[in-house]
């Protein structure tokens, strides 16, 4: 469970004035500093630094507040940061951009996609190549992609090479009858173109998207290829001999090494954004924190408790030394044994997935009780804030209090109406009655009779 506490204006974002702030704000609530026990910020500097970031001060004062970065957003900029380290990948998606400038800037320009996109659904239709049902033929739409959502790219791209054909005829329409600039623009687009969960769940995409990784790397290029010469013999794109030497296009050669097409696209590209995945995966998701996490994934009741190690419960046990003890260590080993008996042979356990479910299973049977220390260890876990969602909501309901019409409310204002507003149905449940007997009890008012 999440609550917003508000929020509160500072001078500067350092790191140290951003710790002063939010302690600040505990305190205020009566919240104790030293009972932290997780922390999730972005990823500039100031918030992860190693040295000075926010997340170091913290952890400076209270050792068990671990940090995790928000895990969608990890496995999002690894991809984007792979992006832009790769020439040829970073190039691509500059060609995105300027293709979403040109086509997607103009209200007429996306009509005229809309429209042709319906016609070639009507005529696939008609010829039998595409069949009708229940969302199937969505309309697609070309959207400027997000830093922090790959996802974004991803549909980007995929909706780029379901409307090819469409874009290519808009393209050539502005390039003939568009103003000069847009003509300058849409010809050199087009030249471009004919030549992209809970933690245990997040654990195991990153594991398990390291070994499609490399079985991608070592068996996925004659697939890939083979794709891509299909799509370029449907739409009539000349495919390059491999054996040929690489000719960049739309680039001078003083950027691209001397190779032939076959090494350029396979080596200098497929393979090295590969690897930059797999290093960038490796450089993300730090050594603590993954020890952390796959400790964790032993608690997990996903198929019935298969990735139970005893073990490594314990050691997770010991990155919090203020909750667990010397004796509670030797307790909870105890625990541990009957608790796996008692959950294998419980019908009531059998099927749970998360460790949101386990928990809310051995309050609703009353066995917290009866297994207090590894309840605490769950609680622990779901303490860590491995996804900002929340916070990003926050962020999306305050344009939403602060709209145009109350663009100069201050600070305190601004603070009262989101407490109010995000967090309504904690205040749904005070009666109209005692909101008006504390206004009425805030200071004597006349009373209309």
């Amino acid at each position: 469970m999440e609550r917003f506490l508000g929020i509160v204006h500072v001078s500067n974002t350092t790191a140290l004035t951003l710790k002063d702030a939010i302690m600040s704000l505990l305190v205020e609530h009566s919240l104790s500093p030293s009972m932290i026990r997780g922390q999730g910020y972005d990823g500039a500097s100031n918030m992860k630094g190693e040295i000075n970031g926010l997340k170091t001060l913290i952890m400076n004062d209270t050792p068990s507040a671990y940090y995790v970065h928000c895990f969608a957003h990890q496995l999002q900029l690894t991809l984007v940061a792979i992006a832009k380290k790769n020439d040829s990948c970073g190039w691509l998606f500059e060609i995105l951009a300027n293709l979403l400038n040109v086509v997607g800037v103009s209200c007429k320009r996306r009509e005229m996609i809309r429209q042709d996109q319906a016609e070639e659904v009507a005529r696939a239709l008609d010829v039998g190549d595409i069949v009708s049902g229940s969302g199937l033929n969505q309309e697609l739409g070309l959207k400027r992609p997000g830093d922090t959502r790959w996802s974004s790219y991803y549909k980007s791209i995929s909706n780029i090479i379901l409307l090819f054909p469409t874009i290519v005829k808009v393209l050539v329409h502005i390039g003939k009858h568009g103003v000069s600039e847009d003509k300058f623009k849409a010809q050199i687009v087009l030249g471009q173109l004919e030549k992209e969960q809970d933690i245990v769940n997040a654990m195991e995409l990153v594991t398990y998207t390291k070994l499609v990784l490399q079985k991608m790397r070592e068996q996925g290029w004659d697939t890939l290829l083979n794709k891509v010469t299909s799509f370029c013999a449907k739409h009539g794109i000349v495919v390059p001999t491999m054996d040929s030497p690489y000719v960049p296009q739309g680039r001078s050669r003083r950027f691209v090494e001397e190779a032939t097409n076959e090494h350029h696209f396979r080596v200098g590209i497929f393979v090295r954004v590969i690897d930059l995945h797999l290093q960038e995966l490796d450089d993300r998701f730090n050594e603590r924190n993954m020890e952390i996490l796959i400790c964790m994934a032993c608690l997990s009741p996903k198929d019935n408790f298969s990735s139970f190690d005893k073990d490594k419960v314990l050691k997770l046990s010991s990155f919090y030394p203020e909750e667990f003890l010397s004796f509670d260590l030797m307790a909870l080993e105890c625990q541990l044994d009957i608790f796996m008996e008692n959950m294998l042979n419980d019908d009531r356990f059998q099927g749970l997935n998360d460790l949101n479910s386990l928990s809310m299973m051995l309050v609703k049977t009353n066995k917290h009780k009866t297994f207090p220390l590894i309840h605490l260890l769950i609680k622990l876990m779901l303490i860590l804030p491995v996804a900002t969602a929340s916070v990003e909501r926050v962020f999306s309901a305050m344009t939403c209090v602060k709209n145009k019409l109350r663009n100069s409310m201050g600070d305190q204002l601004m603070n009262d109406c989101l407490i109010t507003f995000i967090e309504k149905d904690v205040f749904l449940r005070v009666s109209d009655e005692k909101i008006v007997d504390r206004f009425q009890n805030m200071k004597t008012r006349r009373m209309k009779v």
